[in-house]
């Protein structure tokens, strides 16, 4: 592989190439024996051509011949990155996937939520849908439950369908003590002192809507506290 016109310098392995890359970071290493069985490949065919190929440049096993033209040889390479990150939605809803994205997640690689109240939440890369050239990849919030776009460039031209629509529910579902406990607070706008009508309609809205939540899940004695992930504080 020649270095790449991204910045990333020769190495000698693809994966960790295409991980080097300036606008990869949000991705994790995919065990190579993940790559090589079929059954999880199941489907992507129709995604890109010469299947067998491109897992023979990804694995190592061969690499892109140097006598083609250079035209072919960036398509090739192309699909090979396609494909790499097709497989990585998969990847990652494994344990081994998972144990990965756990490790990004504390180290908050994926950055940090901007709503004031969720206090530096660290985020988590979600797609809006599980096909390909569809929409962006977004940033999960879990304390607030919204959504967000990455601050940068690089990392918002991501493709949702490489994260895949199933991949928070799935990580908070393997991991629930990271799970937050939700702040009770909301910002109300405010001129003079005094609550903007439409604003604070809209926010009175908000709190009963919360209120409500609380005591229907009191109701089913299931514990809200801060003690709890996903309680209130």
């Amino acid at each position: 592989m020649d270095k790449d016109d991204s910045g990333s310098d020769y190495t000698e392995y693809w994966i960790d190439w295409f991980l080097g890359m300036k606008g990869n970071e949000y991705f994790c290493d995919i065990d190579p024996e993940y790559i090589r069985d079929r059954f999880n490949l199941t489907g992507l065919n129709k995604y890109v051509n010469r299947l067998t190929t491109l897992i023979d440049i990804i694995t190592d096993v061969s690499v892109i011949d140097d006598s083609l033209p250079e035209k072919k040889r960036r398509e090739i390479e192309d699909d090979c990155k396609f494909l790499y990150s097709l497989i990585h939605s998969r990847y990652i809803l494994t344990i081994k996937g998972l144990s990965q994205m756990y490790e990004k997640y504390t180290d908050s690689d994926f950055g940090y939520c901007p709503r004031e109240f969720c206090r530096l939440q660290p985020l988590l890369p979600v797609g809006l849908s599980d096909i390909p050239n569809l929409s962006t990849v977004k940033l999960y919030c879990p304390n607030c439950e919204d959504i967000y776009n990455p601050k940068s460039v690089r990392h918002s031209r991501l493709d949702g369908a490489f994260f895949g629509t199933s991949f928070p529910a799935m990580f908070f579902q393997t991991y629930p003590e990271l799970i937050p406990t939700h702040s009770l607070n909301i910002y109300t706008p405010k001129m003079f002192g005094f609550h903007v009508h439409q604003s604070a309609q809209l926010t009175r809205w908000r709190l009963f809507q919360r209120e409500k939540q609380m005591k229907e899940l009191e109701s089913q004695d299931i514990d809200i506290g801060t003690s709890t992930p996903g309680g209130y504080k």
